[in-house]
C-alpha cells in the first residue's frame, strides 16, 4: 500500500552516490520532489555531476526543488532570490525548497513577499520549511508546507492542530529521520493519520541524516 507521496532531500553529491541518484529516476510516480541542494543553496558555480541529476531527474518527470536558506527570515530576499536564479540558471529546478523558515505570525510578511517575489522569478513549485507547525497563516502561502522535521522519537510525541483540518493533506509534509528501517511503513502511516500527505522517513541520524535514500525507495529499485 502507498502511504502519500514521497518529498526527498538527498544531501550527498552525485559523484558520491550515483546509483542513489539514479534510484529516484526509477520512482516517479511515489515521488512528490527531490530537493537539491549542492551547497546549503546551489553553490558558488555550476556543479556537473548536480546538474546531469538534475537532468535526469527532470526526463523522469520528476520536480526538482532547489535548497535555499532563509534562515528564519534574516536573509535579504535579493540575496534569497540571487540564490534562486542560479538554481534555476545552473540546474534547470522547477521550485524552490525554502528551509530554516519562520514560524511565528511576525514573519508572515516577509515570507509572503519572499514567495511572490520566488514565484515571480519562476519557482513552480514552493515549499516552506519550519520543521514544526507554524502560525496558521503560513498554510495559504506556500504549495506545501513541512511542519515536522526532527526524529522519531519527537515524532511518535507529536500531534497536528486542528487547524490542519482545513486543509487538503497534499498541503503538509513531515520529515522523519533516525526511523528504524523496519518501522518506516509505519512513520508513513502515522503521517497520513495526522493529515500530511507527502512525507519522507529515514533511519539515518547524526548531522546528516538525509544522505541516503528513503527504504521506501530502495526497496522499489533493488
Amino acid at each position: 500500500m502507498t502511504h502519500g507521496r514521497l518529498l526527498v532531500p538527498l544531501y550527498v553529491h552525485p559523484a558520491v552516490d550515483p546509483a542513489a541518484w539514479q534510484a529516484l529516476t526509477r520512482v516517479p510516480s511515489r515521488l512528490y520532489g527531490v530537493v537539491l541542494n549542492v551547497a546549503d543553496g546551489p553553490g558558488a558555480t555550476r556543479d556537473p555531476a548536480f546538474a546531469a541529476a538534475a537532468g535526469a531527474l527532470r526526463a523522469a518527470g520528476i520536480r526538482v526543488l532547489g535548497y535555499l536558506d532563509t534562515a528564519y527570515g534574516t536573509r535579504p530576499h535579493q540575496t534569497v532570490l540571487h540564490e534562486l536564479r542560479h538554481h534555476i540558471n545552473w540546474y534547470g529546478t522547477d521550485g524552490v525548497f525554502l528551509d530554516q523558515a519562520g514560524a511565528e505570525a511576525g514573519l508572515l510578511p516577509y515570507y509572503r513577499a519572499l514567495v511572490n517575489a520566488a514565484r515571480d522569478h519562476g519557482a513552480g513549485t514552493v515549499t516552506l520549511n519550519p520543521g514544526i507547525h507554524p502560525d496558521p497563516g503560513y498554510a495559504s502561502i506556500a504549495d506545501l508546507l513541512v511542519t515536522f522535521e526532527g526524529d522519531w522519537q519527537t515524532y511518535l510525541a507529536s500531534a497536528a492542530p486542528s487547524w490542519t483540518a482545513a486543509y487538503p493533506p497534499s498541503r503538509f509534509c513531515h520529515l522523519i529521520h533516525g526511523v528504524p528501517d523496519s518501522l518506516c511503513d509505519l512513520a508513513a502511516r502515522t503521517a497520513r493519520i495526522r493529515r500530511a500527505g507527502v512525507h519522507c522517513a529515514v533511519p539515518g541520524e547524526g548531522a546528516n541524516p538525509w544522505a541516503a535514500l528513503p527504504p521506501a525507495v530502495r526497496r522499489k529499485t533493488t
